[in-house]
C-alpha cells in the first residue's frame, strides 16, 4: 500500500471503496430488472431492485453504527445480499433473459465486491483487536438492577 493510500481517510459512507462499488454494481443490476420480461416485472424484477437496495443501505447503515460487532453484521448482511443478486443472475441465465456475455462481466464484478466486502470486515475485525477489549464493553461491570442480582450477591450497607 503506497504512503498516500495508508493516509487516505474516510469521512462519510460515501467514501469507502466497498460502498463505491456496491453502488455501481447496483446501478447496473437495476439495468437488468428493466431488461426483464413482463412476466417478471413483479417478482424477479422486484426482487433484485431489493437486493441491490439491501446491499448498499446495509453497508450505510453498518457505517453509521459505532461498534464494530454491529458495523460487521450489517456489512455481512450486505455480502448476503450480494449472494442473492449473484444467484438472481443465475436465475437470468437459467431462464435465457439475459445473454451470457451480458451475465459474466455482473458475476465478475460480484466477486470483486465480495473481496471488498470480506476485506472491509478484515479491517473491521482489525480495528477492534487493536482497540483491546475495553472498548467493547458498554456498561461499567458495577452497573446492576438490584432485582437481576441474586440473594447471595447483594451487598447489605
Amino acid at each position: 500500500m503506497s504512503a498516500p493510500e495508508k493516509e487516505r481517510r474516510y469521512s462519510t459512507f460515501e467514501d469507502l471503496d466497498v460502498y463505491q462499488a456496491a453502488r455501481g454494481f447496483r446501478k447496473h443490476m437495476y439495468r437488468v430488472a428493466r431488461q426483464l420480461p413482463d412476466v417478471e416485472k413483479f417478482a424477479l424484477a422486484n426482487q433484485i431492485r431489493r437486493a441491490g437496495v439491501s446491499l448498499t443501505n446495509n453497508i450505510v447503515e453498518g457505517h453509521g453504527r459505532y461498534h464494530y460487532l454491529e458495523q460487521m453484521k450489517f456489512v455481512r448482511q450486505a455480502r448476503g445480499s450480494l449472494q442473492e443478486l449473484i444467484d438472481d443472475l443465475h436465475v437470468c441465465a437459467d431462464e435465457q433473459y439475459l445473454p451470457a456475455e451480458e451475465i459474466a462481466p455482473l458475476k465478475q464484478e460480484s466477486w470483486r465486491i465480495r473481496q471488498l466486502i470480506d476485506g472491509y470486515i478484515r479491517y473491521l475485525r482489525s480495528q477492534k483487536n487493536s482497540m483491546g477489549a475495553a472498548s467493547v464493553r458498554e456498561a461499567s461491570p458495577t452497573e446492576h438492577n438490584v432485582e437481576e442480582l441474586d440473594d447471595d450477591a447483594r451487598v447489605s450497607i
